[in-house]
């Protein structure tokens, strides 16, 4: 599969709509839309959360092949499911492979005490927030319904696990940890 972008802008979602995978048209505001976006969103703050300079080698090496694999993710989304066309979808094997990556980097962290606050190093608190858009692109690809494939889904949930695993563990140990009641 090949993409050949040849001019960026095209004018044709000046007047609010845009095209799916499959040519169709609906609102830039339609739940497809705003799903692909906000993954679009978190591939951006991956972006920047490979640019932190404590960033482990490690997390760096996972987080690209986060990245290329959202692609597959928007792709997914941006075509509904039906027709007479393969497409491009993310697969049990992608999920099974960040569950893997948790699995690997939880082995090494000791057991939670409380929740952990947002923060630490400026690594981990990126990460935190790649774990929070994560979130909101999850709640918004089920926003979809039944016009989504279920593991895209799985794989969004999967993901914001991993990079809370990827945050305490840029933290080293030594993470913010809430203090219920602290400050009444």
């Amino acid at each position: 599969m090949t993409v050949n972008l040849t001019r960026i802008y095209t004018r044709l979602g000046d007047d609010g709509e845009t095209h799916l995978g499959d040519m169709s048209r609906v609102p830039k505001t339609h739940p497809r839309i705003e799903a692909y976006g906000t993954v679009d969103e978190l591939n951006a703050q991956l972006g920047v959360a490979l640019t932190v300079p404590d960033l482990p080698a490690r997390h760096a090496e996972l987080l690209r092949r986060i990245q290329n694999d959202l692609f597959d993710v928007g792709a997914d989304l941006s075509v509904p499911h039906g027709g007479d066309r393969e497409r491009l979808r993310v697969t049990p094997a992608q999920t099974a492979w960040l569950e893997s990556a948790c699995d690997e980097v939880n082995a090494g962290l000791a057991p939670l005490r409380s929740f952990v606050l947002p923060g630490g190093t400026p690594a981990a608190a990126q990460l935190h927030v790649c774990r929070t858009v994560c979130r909101r692109a999850e709640r918004r690809t089920v926003d979809c319904g039944e016009e989504v494939g279920t593991e895209c889904v799985r794989y969004l949930n999967r993901l914001s696990d991993l990079l809370f695993i990827l945050a305490r563990d840029a933290n080293g140990g030594d993470e913010p940890l809430w203090e219920p009641g602290r400050n009444r």
